[in-house]
């Protein structure tokens, strides 16, 4: 065998990047991932899930104009509200009140005519706060495959209590608030992108198939930011609401 044919694949040298970055190595530059597929950045999900996992969740965006996507929330950066999360300093976060979906029991088929019944009797709403930190150097302005790569800049995710029996209430415009530091970025009704959060959920359902292992029961969906996405330095405090769902906050040193 050529020994070039035994050198890791570029998805594979950036999964052991990204890797190294989650531990006490660099960040990882923006440049390897200009020309970044698609299908390789969620091969370097995959490989970076096998090696941290497991799974605790995913994120999901269905922005109009845009090709819906997702990523894997390891279970390691899963946390209940009202706690202290420690984050690597030096970087910004960003902060996001989200509607999160928790699954209580398997999904039927995607294919099966009536499985959004189904998802709606197999799920729990919540309260979400979702921290956007990265592995990157320059996250704002890297490749959007090379964001996808990283989990879609996933840092952290903050739980509040779930709603088991959520029949009537709406999930396509709430009412929410969030404060940050004593800073208000929300305060009234806001629209879920994509248009509605459950919609988000079956779309992240029919399209996830087994990668990272699939949808499965115990996982929290999160459905798209509310606020948009304010950056902030370290350290703050997040102080969320939405109406008819209850609060969630978290304190990032």
């Amino acid at each position: 065998m050529k020994d070039e044919d035994m050198r890791p694949t570029r998805a594979q040298a950036l999964a052991e990047a990204f890797l190294r970055a989650r531990g006490d190595g660099p960040a990882v530059p923006a440049c390897p991932g200009a020309a970044l597929s698609m299908e390789e950045a969620y091969e370097v999900q995959a490989s970076v899930a096998a090696a941290l996992g497991p799974v605790g969740g995913w994120k999901v965006a269905c922005k109009p104009g845009a090709p819906q996507i997702m990523a894997p929330i390891l279970a390691r950066d899963i946390c209940p509200g009202g706690g202290r999360v420690r984050l690597p300093g030096g970087a910004p976060v960003g902060v996001e009140l989200e509607i999160g979906f928790r699954l209580t029991a398997p999904l039927p088929s995607p294919r099966d005519p009536g499985f959004e019944a189904a998802a709606r009797a197999a799920t729990e709403i919540l309260p979400v706060l979702e921290i956007v930190a990265s592995r990157l150097e320059d996250p704002r302005n890297a490749p959007p495959a090379l964001k996808l790569a990283d989990n879609q800049l996933n840092g952290a995710l903050v739980l509040g209590e779930a709603v088991p029996d959520w029949e009537g209430l709406g999930t396509a415009r709430v009412h929410g608030r969030l404060d940050i530091s004593g800073e208000t970025l929300l305060d009234g009704l806001a629209e879920v992108p994509g248009g509605d959060a459950f919609a988000n959920f079956c779309a992240l359902a029919r399209m996830v198939g087994t990668h990272c292992g699939g949808l499965q029961p115990g996982q929290v969906v999160i459905t798209g930011s509310l606020n948009g996405l304010p950056w902030r330095e370290l350290p703050l405090t997040a102080e969320g609401e939405i109406a008819q769902l209850g609060t969630v906050g978290i304190t990032l040193e």
